[in-house]
């Protein structure tokens, strides 16, 4: 029994992070805030290591928040000015 005693611990400590873990998936789940988090962490590794990766990141950033312009109205369908209907 004695020799049983440490392996008891290091599973019961592993059950107890692993839940520790589950729980906190839970809540940044319900939080919705694990997806700025990862995004982030893993621009600044994309760069550090790879600058073609940072560039595109950084260009799509750019793109989503760019407003989309108005519709002009020469696209607009209907009667030409100046033309007999």
């Amino acid at each position: 029994m004695g020799s049983l005693l440490p392996l008891v611990i290091v599973v019961g400590a592993l059950v107890v992070v692993l839940g520790l873990f589950a729980a906190l998936a839970g809540h940044v789940r319900r939080r919705g805030t694990a997806g700025g988090a990862l995004r982030g962490a893993l621009a600044a590794h994309d760069e550090a290591f790879h600058g073609t990766a940072a560039d595109s990141y950084h260009g799509i950033q750019v793109q989503t928040d760019r407003r989309t312009p108005l519709p002009d109205d020469r696209w607009k369908r209907g009667p030409r000015s100046g033309r007999r209907a």
